[in-house]
């Protein structure tokens, strides 16, 4: 058996799992509520004695990869439910600056007119300084893919570390070119 699928998920207190005939798991916690489709058809998801336990039906590569895959991702609703994700992200450069209003994120990162990012429905961004976005939801995919488009608007630059990242990345900087000495 898969490693990952075959480790049960603890349901925690004020949790429900549920699980309909369209192929859904429905995870509802205090934060809301998170549904994923899942392959019954290979898999089947059991609540019981307040664990969730994924089983397969054969030993085929497809249905073993699915096995690890869907425990994680209810593992993942599980906590999203309770505590929730967040992504930090770093705005790094001479006068780049962010704000956030309403359901935008205005962004002054070096080009000729502000960037506007609508910000998509259950998730949250709060920029706590004028370089720094905190991105959170319930969701670890959609805060993670958020993120990660905001990242991508500008690449680090390598010499002076100006650019976008995510706040606990490391920034690989080079050495400054230096040309040769003329006589």
């Amino acid at each position: 058996m898969s490693r990952i699928g075959r480790a049960p998920i603890t349901i925690p207190a004020g949790v429900t799992v549920d699980k309909n005939t369209e192929g859904e798991v429905i995870v509802t916690g205090p934060k809301g509520s998170l549904r994923q489709w899942v392959d019954f058809s290979c898999i089947n998801v059991d609540v019981e004695n307040g664990h969730v336990v994924l089983t397969r039906i054969n030993d085929e590569n497809k249905v073993k990869a699915k096995h690890g895959l869907y425990r994680a991702l209810i593992a993942n609703m599980v906590k999203g439910v309770t505590e929730g994700y967040s992504k930090s992200v770093t705005i790094n450069g001479i006068g780049y600056k962010c704000a956030v209003s309403g359901n935008k994120i205005t962004l002054n990162i070096g080009f000729s007119h502000p960037v506007n990012i609508e910000i998509p429905k259950g998730i949250t961004a709060t920029c706590p300084s004028a370089t720094e976005i905190v991105v959170s939801g319930i969701d670890k995919t959609a805060v993670g893919q958020f993120a990660a488009d905001i990242k991508s608007l500008k690449k680090v630059e390598p010499y002076h570390g100006y650019g976008i990242y995510y706040t606990n990345e490391p920034v690989r900087r080079k050495e400054i070119k230096k040309g040769a000495k003329k006589k």
